[in-house]
């Protein structure tokens, strides 16, 4: 697999953007002020969530999670282990009269499979966070202090899927293709699924049908993806998820060589829109489910940077 330094360099790369930076090293808190810890989640409102519940037509769930197990392909060095257990009854022991029972061992990492990057997942350089916040104030090695995935509430909205690989053509991107802004507003159109604010917003480009499976290291080591555009127009239009059935929804290799991963640092960092990553878009393309009811409630471990998720889609 190859990553080089791209993660590193990203770090670096963006030390004078967005609100870290405005040239003379200072900051610019969040527009929902300089405590906030949960950024565009603030969009979802009770009115918002009974908009949303207008678009269950059918009752069909959809299962935007894989499945995942210790050969599941993940950015190195994550993986896991999973140990089944029968604590208290080594060599025929039972805990109690009449009863048998298995529990599990997990060790792993929580940004594997399905997941969620959460506001502290990804700064810039000098450790800075999402709204002014910086490494050496919150991030411990026991778990975040600030901007930890426990603090997002229930992720319920209107969600939306664009089908890009529809738009060219194919049944799958390659790794390094990027869509523009104008490619997603084509495809938008066609579908007549247009991008409201508070909106998530899914991008199938077929890559995780395609390759997960079937060519499980080419399907890590690279990934087609979002544009820099394409993550600035988004944040135009006031959404509070971005995803798509890759595993790390930017492109891979990157659109600017020097700039890899700009989509994270555009939506978490600089704007505090959540990306969600390795959804399962395929059964909703192909059932041209465009839009939905998205509703996600993370496993809320204290500390934790991102999480291993499951959301459902609903018609």
């Amino acid at each position: 697999m190859k990553f080089s330094n791209t993660v590193f360099s990203v770090l670096v790369l963006f030390g004078a953007h967005g609100v870290v930076a405005n040239g003379h090293g200072q900051c610019t808190p969040s527009r929902w002020g300089q405590d906030d810890e949960i950024g565009s989640a603030n969009l979802i409102t009770p009115a918002s969530v009974l908009q949303a519940s207008t678009l269950i037509k059918t009752g069909r769930t959809y299962s935007l999670g894989i499945t995942i197990d210790s050969t599941t392909p993940a950015f190195p060095p994550r993986s896991l282990s999973l140990q089944v257990v029968q604590p208290n009854q080594q060599g025929g022991a039972v805990a109690a009269a009449g009863t048998s029972y298995n529990d599990d061992v997990f060790q792993g990492w929580f940004g594997i499979g399905s997941q969620i990057d959460g506001l502290g997942h990804l700064g810039a350089a000098g450790g800075h966070y999402y709204n002014c916040n910086e490494a050496k104030d919150f991030a411990h090695i026991t778990g975040l202090s600030k901007l930890g995935i426990e603090k997002i509430p229930p992720l319920v909205a209107r969600g939306v899927v664009l089908d890009m690989a529809g738009h060219f053509g194919v049944a799958s991107m390659e790794a390094g293709q990027y869509f523009s802004v104008a490619d997603v507003k084509a495809v938008s159109k066609r579908q007549g699924t247009e991008i409201r604010k508070g909106d998530v917003v899914l991008f199938h480009t077929g890559w995780t049908d395609a390759k997960l499976k079937a060519e499980p290291t080419v399907w890590v080591s690279g990934e087609p993806g979002i544009s820099e555009e394409v993550a600035r127009y988004m944040v135009s239009l006031d959404v509070v998820a971005v995803g798509a059935d890759t595993w790390g929804v930017d492109v891979v290799p990157p659109q600017h060589e020097s700039r890899p991963y700009a989509g994270h640092v555009i939506l978490i960092k600089e704007n505090g829109i959540y990306i969600l990553e390795t959804m399962n878009t395929g059964p909703l393309v192909r059932d041209k489910v465009f839009e939905f009811l998205f509703v996600l409630g993370q496993a809320k471990v204290k500390g934790a940077v991102q999480m291993i998720i499951n959301p459902v889609a609903i018609q």
